[in-house]
């Protein structure tokens, strides 16, 4: 969440943010100026009165020590039993209003960089990357829904069954191929220097408020009510939580960390052609890259996130583009993000299948996520995360692209981790 000084000593520059978003209850800025306002005036009242109450215990104290009964001790007791009274209550007072405040600010997103472009929806993203030219392919290819039932390798029917739509079942050389997917992106991301985890797929309430998804996605996730956990709808929920309530060391940052789960979001609201076979699920893979930078770093780190998943996709020869999310199409807690698509030549279209963000100080706030800096003053670090990758729409392009007479060719660099290189 945003900081509240940067709030009040930039009150301009706040609302112009926010704006840029497309963010409509601006009055809400004004609320917690004032309420931060307050806040002051009843600590500086309390902090008084708690001087006053200090020094007249000590005055009681001194007369019962030397036994000089001059003055009056009742008097004294009498006066600190009503400073007491009034602390309390200013006690109360400011607890109210910082909660007050707490509750206001959560609902203000973070704000946009000024890399960002403007606008308010996904047609003012503005591409800065693609791999290749798209060709119109003059050969009629079939979408991954049909080639799943043909190779008799994903089973949606099945799923459906089981659970739900939105829940598929992958099998034989379908499950395998999932699975050395999920090694493949896992190896290229250790190589690269990021630490492995395997984390909790169920989060607490504290946890999903720390990175941002709670109050904004409540309704977005599968939440069991008599524990009070939720299923995470990324990895970046858990593996970003290692480190809520840290305190770390100038020499321990950056610190980079990847991880595999599955991905559990309602998706409430989804339908149309989006939603068919693997393009829109309740329950996906997903491998995710974190990263905890010093502040100086985070827009270098941001670039070098980008640079990885390059180098993944194009090891995959996978024909993709980057986009530079305009302010309204931006997340919740984003502060700038750069979405990767992938172009489906069976249904002839873009698919997005990862985001690479920089929250800068926004979750590390709610996060209580600080560093030691040279001077050994305490500061908020910079939070990133990005998906490498999301793999329900990764194998879809796989499997539409890779078609054949002879059947689905397997990417060269996943030949190792299927031990198959068709499916047929």
């Amino acid at each position: 969440m945003l900081l509240i000084d940067d709030i009040s000593n930039d009150k301009e520059k706040t609302i112009k943010g926010l704006r840029k978003r497309g963010f409509k209850n601006i009055g809400v800025i004004d609320e917690i100026i004032d309420l931060n306002n307050n806040r002051k005036k009843i600590q500086q009242e309390l902090d008084q009165i708690l001087f006053e109450s200090n020094t007249i215990s000590k005055e009681i104290a001194e007369i019962f020590k030397t036994g000089n009964q001059v003055k009056s001790i009742d008097k004294l007791k009498t006066k600190s039993t009503d400073l007491k009274a009034k602390s309390k209550a200013l006690s109360l007072d400011l607890d109210k209003t910082k909660s007050s405040i707490q509750s206001l600010i959560t609902t203000i997103p973070n704000l946009p960089d000024t890399n960002v472009p403007e606008g308010l929806n996904d047609e003012n993203n503005i591409e800065v990357y693609r791999s290749s030219k798209i060709e119109d392919s003059k050969q009629k290819l079939k979408n991954h829904w049909d080639l799943a039932k043909e190779y008799d390798i994903i089973d949606f029917e099945l799923g459906s069954k089981i659970t739900g739509s939105g829940f598929p079942v992958y099998k034989g050389k379908g499950a395998k191929l999932q699975r050395a997917l999920i090694n493949f992106f896992l190896d290229r991301n250790t190589s690269a220097g990021y630490t492995e985890f395997q984390v909790p797929h169920l989060v607490n309430s504290e946890s999903a408020f720390a990175t941002g998804q709670l109050p904004d996605k409540d309704g977005d996730m599968y939440h069991i009510n008599d524990d009070g956990f939720y299923l995470i709808p990324t990895a970046e929920v858990p593996l970003t939580n290692i480190y809520r309530d840290n305190i770390l060391s100038y020499e321990e940052v950056p610190i980079l960390i990847t991880g595999y789960t599955p991905c559990f979001r309602r998706e409430a609201g989804s339908y149309g052609s989006d939603v068919r076979g693997l393009n829109r699920l309740h329950q996906f893979d997903k491998v995710e890259i974190v990263r905890l930078e010093h502040p100086d770093n985070s827009d270098k780190a941001l670039n070098m996130m980008k640079e990885h998943i390059k180098g993944i996709l194009s090891e995959l020869e996978l024909d993709f583009r980057i986009l530079n999310l305009c302010a309204g199409d931006l997340g919740f807690t984003s502060s700038i993000t750069y979405d990767f698509e992938l172009f489906s030549k069976g249904q002839k279209k873009w698919l997005e299948i990862s985001s690479v963000s920089n929250f800068k100080t926004y979750q590390s706030n709610r996060l209580n996520l600080k560093f030691k800096n040279k001077d050994g003053k305490n500061e908020l670090l910079h939070t990133l995360n990005g998906s490498s990758l999301a793999l329900p729409r990764v194998m879809a392009v796989i499997i539409e692209n890779n078609q054949s007479i002879e059947g689905i060719q397997i990417p060269k660099p996943l030949i190792p981790y299927t031990g198959f290189d068709i499916i047929s």
